[in-house]
């Protein structure tokens, strides 16, 4: 089989086609990122999912970043709420929001939900943490707001158990566990607060409205994965960080699986989050390992679960040697390319070389695992590269 038997140009068609090669109609069809911030990857993703809304029903798109923040991005393209200088400021994580293939998407969504009666949603999928996490202030609080009487302590109590956020914040944290609290005596209570609170909800469910039961829900369990998240963090095993990684995943699993409620949804993130398989990342002189986002999703959905990886060809002035899967892909005539991976790791009849990067962000696609990708979408040139 010819490499160029395996692949189309990536336009409409063939997106469409791509959807009707997969065993079922995914829920969430995840679009990897082989590395942050690549302009050329965020405007193709723009094209697909536009696509996906006019042509296929797609419903919903879900990036990588705070799902507290991704609130306000959608009260705007829903309702109109703030401006969309104010949404990319304050509505994104991690720098996203000055992405301006980012900026274009809110944009897009806002024009489309203006003319259509059906809204498109938006959701960040990533708790609030990096491997330094946010206070749980936020989510709490939102949440005790949400439910009526009688509820497991006062405001107060929960405001003093809080204290200052920056005690939450610390950074120092993420090497030195001794200056975590999140095994302290005010931690260990929130920790059962916070229990209380989402029983408490799932008591009141049918009080609330749609919207605030959705977001109740998403307050719960941001809480409780913060808190669990800060107390492992207080670890000082050498599993910790893996742990750690383990965990966020989880709660991306989750934010994932409530998305999926909402229709048919894209989700942009690192290749690391969505693919099926376990993930592995160097970290100093520690090698990670853990259950990825995309392995969680995929154990609930089955086959309504699709993941399309990325992968770069020459990255600035980094050509991919001729014997890695990048650099074989490179040989396709079309910029930018879809490919059936399925049938690559059929038409590769010798196991390609691992790229190597210079470029300790981006990750180039494991020549073991093209069976575990149902497809590739491959940039033969990324220029900008932030």
């Amino acid at each position: 089989m010819d490499i160029k038997d395996t692949a189309r140009p990536l336009g409409g068609a063939g997106v469409s086609a791509f959807l009707r090669s997969l065993p079922a109609e995914p829920l969430l069809l995840g679009l990897g990122e082989a590395r942050h911030f690549v302009g050329e990857l965020g405007e193709v993703r723009n094209e697909i999912f536009q696509h996906l809304v006019e042509h296929e029903g797609y419903r919903s798109f879900a990036i990588e970043s705070d799902c507290l923040r991704g609130l306000a991005v959608d009260d705007h393209i829903t309702t109109g709420a703030g401006t969309l200088d104010d949404v990319m400021e304050r509505g994104f994580s991690h720098g996203f929001g000055a992405v301006p293939a980012n900026r274009e998407l809110v944009r897009w969504i806002r024009a489309y939900n203006e003319e259509h009666d059906d809204k498109l949603r938006f959701f960040g999928f990533d708790g609030p943490l990096e491997y330094w996490a946010e206070s749980p202030r936020q989510a709490l609080t939102s949440l005790y707001a949400l439910l009526d009487g009688p509820l497991p302590c006062t405001a107060k109590t929960l405001d003093t158990l809080l204290g200052p956020d920056d005690r939450w914040t610390n950074q120092a944290t993420v090497m030195d566990p001794s200056q975590s609290i999140g095994r302290s005596a005010d931690a260990q209570r929130l920790r059962l607060l916070a229990d209380d609170l989402v029983a408490l909800l799932e008591t009141q469910a049918p009080r609330l409205s749609a919207k605030d039961g959705e977001r109740a829900a998403l307050y719960g369990r941001t809480a409780v994965g913060l808190l669990r998240y800060h107390h492992w963090m207080a670890d000082e095993s050498p599993a910790r960080m893996s742990r750690l990684s383990a965990l966020r995943d989880a709660m991306m699993a989750a934010n994932l699986r409530a998305a999926a409620e909402h229709g048919p949804a894209l989700v942009f993130g690192h290749n690391l989050h969505l693919q099926r398989t376990v993930s592995h990342m160097p970290l100093g002189d520690q090698r990670l390992e853990w259950w990825s986002a995309g392995a969680i999703v995929a154990t609930h959905l089955g086959d309504r679960y699709a993941f399309l990886a990325s992968a770069l060809g020459t990255v600035g002035d980094d050509t991919p040697p001729p014997d890695t899967v990048e650099g074989i892909l490179s040989t396709l005539p079309w910029d930018v390319a879809l490919i059936d991976a399925h049938r690559l790791a059929e038409a590769v009849t010798t196991t390609p070389a691992p790229r190597v990067s210079r470029d300790f962000a981006y990750f180039p696609l494991d020549p073991d695992r093209l069976d575990t990708i149902d497809g590739i979408v491959f940039l033969k040139r990324a220029a900008n590269v932030g």
